[in-house]
């Protein structure tokens, strides 16, 4: 079952997906110290637990460990909203609810979107 990042979780994948490059726990500590204190042990343990999760891979550069996501944000965030639409019994209602919140940008891109299924299913 697909689940959230705890805080930490997701500070280190928002740090990975942004820079777009593997990256060493040692450059993500420093960054992170920018905001607020975090030890490097810690940051070493989540990035081992998102590894293991499946989240990061890694390789080795050296002596250290570089890692980065398996994963693009987009993919991520398609995941949690498939995960969370299939708990409702009434998808098409629940799919109302989430349309219905959506800005009219959103929604052409949206629309665009379902085109380039349709488009690609019919092949």
């Amino acid at each position: 079952m697909l689940r959230g990042f705890g805080d930490l979780e997701a500070e280190i994948m928002d740090r990975l997906w942004s820079w777009g490059r593997p990256a060493t726990v040692r450059e993500v500590v420093d960054d992170l110290q920018q905001q607020r204190p975090v030890a490097y042990t810690t940051v070493t343990t989540v990035a081992d637990i998102l590894h293991t999760k499946g989240w990061l891979r890694r390789g080795k550069v050296g002596r250290a460990w570089v890692y980065e996501p398996t994963c693009s944000r987009e993919a991520y965030t398609a995941q949690l909203m498939h995960q969370a639409l299939e708990t409702s019994p009434d998808r098409a209602g629940a799919l109302l609810h989430f349309v219905d919140r959506m800005s009219g940008d959103e929604a052409s891109a949206l629309l665009t979107a379902l085109e380039q299924v349709k488009s690609r299913d019919a092949e």
